[in-house]
């Protein structure tokens, strides 16, 4: 039986607790505050720029309507990118080799299918983002300026959420072992026997094996739903007149 969990609960958004929970470090009780955190992130010519965003008069633009076939294809690939985090994961061995090292054999296609769907998610939202901003600066002055307000933010934390959601696979590779390792029972030995050695991996199946899968997809879904904030931010002031 696995044992209870006695580390402190993590406070802080949904998506970091969910994460906290996957590794077994003991993390900070409290999550630093923002504005620290944003401190360490820009950098002298980053904070000259997003001045510049702020305090800069935009050009005057034309008053163009909001199209609403935008939010339906924001809409539609967003159910694109569900979709692939719910399809099932192909669990041949990989055609094209791994260089990771150190991977668990039984980890390795849900691992594939996670940084898969992250690609797939970073491609399309940046996609989505920059043609939204697009159309926010030609809408009117405010509006523009907003626009490249966002392009400075996105340029600026962009690479910081890449690098930290790169950490995501080998979280869930360390809870699958964990999981494995708590659900999967010893084999039956023979009295007197002495313990084999290098014991083949314990099979994929059980009750642990539907619950990292749950876990998995909980957590593709969570960052799927932290990558949309800012698309979900462009469309409200694509709305707003």
């Amino acid at each position: 039986m696995a044992k209870a969990s006695s580390r402190a609960p993590v406070l802080g958004p949904a998506y970091i607790r969910l994460l906290a929970r996957f590794s077994a470090a003991d993390l900070p009780r409290t999550p630093p505050a923002l504005t620290e955190q944003l401190a360490h992130w820009f950098d002298w010519n980053r904070a000259i720029a997003l001045s510049r965003a702020l305090d800069t008069c935009a050009p005057a633009a034309t008053e163009a309507a909001f199209d609403a076939a935008e939010a339906a294809e924001c809409a539609r690939q967003r159910g694109v990118l569900q979709a692939a985090i719910d399809a099932d994961i192909d669990l041949s061995p990989p055609r094209r080799r791994d260089a990771a090292t150190g991977i668990d054999p039984g980890y390795r296609p849900y691992r594939q299918h996670c940084l898969a769907t992250q690609q797939a998610m970073q491609a399309t939202t940046g996609r989505l983002r920059g043609r939204l901003r697009d159309l926010l600066a030609t809408q009117s002055p405010a509006k523009a300026r907003l626009a490249e307000v966002d392009a400075v933010m996105d340029a600026t934390l962009s690479p910081r959420e890449q690098s930290l959601l790169a950490t995501v696979p080998a979280l869930l590779g360390q809870h699958y072992l964990r999981l494995r390792e708590a659900g999967t029972p010893d084999p039956p030995r023979t009295p007197g026997a002495d313990a084999p050695d290098d014991s083949p991996a314990a099979p994929d199946a059980g009750p642990w094996l539907a619950r990292f899968r749950q876990d998995m997809r909980t957590a593709l879904l969570a960052e799927l739903e932290l990558r949309f904030h800012p698309i979900d931010g462009l469309l409200a002031a694509l709305r707003t007149r």
